[in-house]
């Protein structure tokens, strides 16, 4: 009730003013706190000489960005425009061999980045999925599955099959994990939509083709193996109208981030503070919420640019991949908090959907969660940070669904039901800014550190109360009443254009 309901233009332009004030002066505090602490002997380590000409010091905490950005960026770049340039060949000369291509050029990438004994490591798990889907037994896919998953993510098989690389370089790891780990989740799609179709059979070549695509191979996203095998076995393809201009704006908004992102790492160092927690400590508490904020706003857009960039070629290619993850800001629900889509949706297709059904029992939905999430620590790698993150965000995941079955019992929903639609979104809003900062919390845990987390939930909800509590909840209150205005809006315009497109 009240979700579709438009609240008054005086009362969301007070909203916007609040959020943006209360944006601003979290962002002083946090522009004086890197000021003041560039010269720390804690931060010499992770804050180091960037802009010289102007006197500015660069954040590179993150050692992945960094990496992509330097050293790295040069092979990133040269691999993908080889990608491009041959799929593009391909097509103009002989668009029915462009799986092919994609494949062989692929392998090839692989093997001279990673070594021909690594390549032969992951084409030993291509085949042993391959011979498992013939027996058509989705339990014994999965099963294998989750043994090839771990033997990529505990010891002693992972030093062993780390074994297979040649050569040390700085991104080995990051390389080993990342194509390891995604080759296995392609496999299984594999095998299990081959059990899915036992009229059609698929072949070797088929997943061959499916895990060594290049542009996805290393840092994903996944696409499950449906909907690749039936866009990439297009003959001829053919471009919607506007797609070209979308897919540069989408290049263009990559190169922007990137830029965006330099630029704030030259005047905030919120990578760098939290882990100088008695700096840290010293933080108002504003800037200390904005600091727990900004660092989880800073991960989703490191994802954005991953997957932004790896997109664009993918959309050169005529595919449609997984879109970014939704930005941090415009989640208020634990069903919509996710880093990866593509691996959110590989979760939902084969484990959550298909044991949580509507997702609308108790029990199911628990049992749903908590095997997604077992399944999601597996793929993160278990250690006990992995747990505390993966049981606080399967009982937020449930709690939800807790609340929204308390809030149908019948004295409460007749309570709702004698508000007015406003006053219904006004208090629903009030607990998905709880529920934000529950998100936030819970994922603060593995993105930074446990010791920090508890420094922020201390300091929000113990020493500070009530005013920084209250103060901090209207705020997200404020925010979250603005996702919701813009929900409507979008809501209202697909619902136009459903109309417009309905038959006389």
């Amino acid at each position: 009730m009240g979700i579709k309901t438009a609240l008054p233009t005086a009362e969301l332009g007070l909203y916007s003013l609040v959020l943006s004030g209360a944006l601003a002066y979290a962002g002083r505090g946090l522009l004086e706190a890197s000021q003041d602490g560039v010269h720390r002997k804690a931060f010499r380590e992770s804050v180091q000489p960037g802009w010289e000409y102007i006197g500015r010091k660069m954040d590179v905490a993150d050692f992945e960005w960094v990496m992509w950005f330097t050293s790295f960026r040069n092979v990133i770049i040269f691999a993908l425009s080889g990608h491009v340039l041959f799929a593009k060949l391909c097509t103009m000369v002989a668009p029915q061999l462009r799986s092919w291509v994609y494949a062989v050029y692929g392998a090839l990438a692989v093997m001279g980045t990673m070594g021909p004994w690594y390549l032969l490591l992951l084409l030993g798990h291509c085949v042993s999925h391959y011979v498992a889907s013939l027996l058509g037994q989705p339990w014994l896919c999965l099963g294998l599955g989750m043994a090839s998953l771990a033997s990529f993510k505990l010891d002693p098989l992972i030093s062993w099959q780390n074994g297979f690389v040649t050569g040390t370089f700085d991104l080995q790891e990051v390389l080993f994990q990342g194509g390891s780990g995604f080759t296995v989740l392609r496999c299984t799609s594999f095998a299990l939509e081959n059990c899915a179709h036992p009229d059609r059979r698929y072949s070797l070549v088929d997943l061959l083709k499916y895990n060594f695509y290049l542009p996805f191979f290393f840092f994903g996203p996944i696409m499950t193996f449906d909907r690749f095998h039936a866009q990439v076995s297009q003959v001829e393809p053919v471009r919607r109208e506007g797609e070209l201009w979308n897919i540069q704006a989408q290049a263009g908004l990559s190169v922007v981030s990137i830029v965006a992102v330099d630029i704030f790492f030259h005047f905030f160092y919120i990578l760098t503070i939290p882990s100088d927690l008695k700096f840290a400590s010293r933080l108002p508490d504003s800037a200390l919420a904005g600091l727990a904020y900004s660092n989880l706003v800073y991960d989703w857009v490191k994802a954005a640019v991953l997957f932004g960039v790896v997109n664009t070629v993918a959309r050169l290619d005529h595919l449609d991949p997984p879109q970014p993850p939704k930005c941090i800001t415009a989640l208020y629900v634990f069903a919509e908090t996710h880093f990866d889509r593509g691996i959110n949706d590989w979760l939902c297709k084969y484990v959550y959907d298909h044991i949580g059904g509507e997702h609308s029992a108790v029990i199911p939905e628990l049992v749903a969660t908590v095997a997604t999430f077992a399944v999601t620590t597996l793929w993160l790698g278990p250690c006990d940070i992995v747990y505390l993150w993966s049981i606080l965000n399967c009982f937020g995941l449930n709690f939800e669904l807790w609340v929204q079955k308390l809030a149908e019992w019948g004295p409460l929903a007749r309570i709702e039901a004698s508000l007015s639609e406003q006053m219904s979104r006004r208090v629903r809003a009030v607990f998905g800014a709880m529920n934000f900062w529950a998100i936030i919390m819970y994922n603060l845990v593995s993105l930074n550190s446990l010791e920090f987390t508890e420094l922020v939930a201390r300091r929000l909800l113990l020493t500070g109360f009530p005013q920084t509590t209250l103060a901090v909840l209207f705020v997200t209150y404020c925010g979250v009443q603005l996702v919701k205005e813009r929900e409507r809006t979008l809501a209202l315009e697909e619902e136009q254009k459903q109309d417009k497109e309905k038959p006389e």
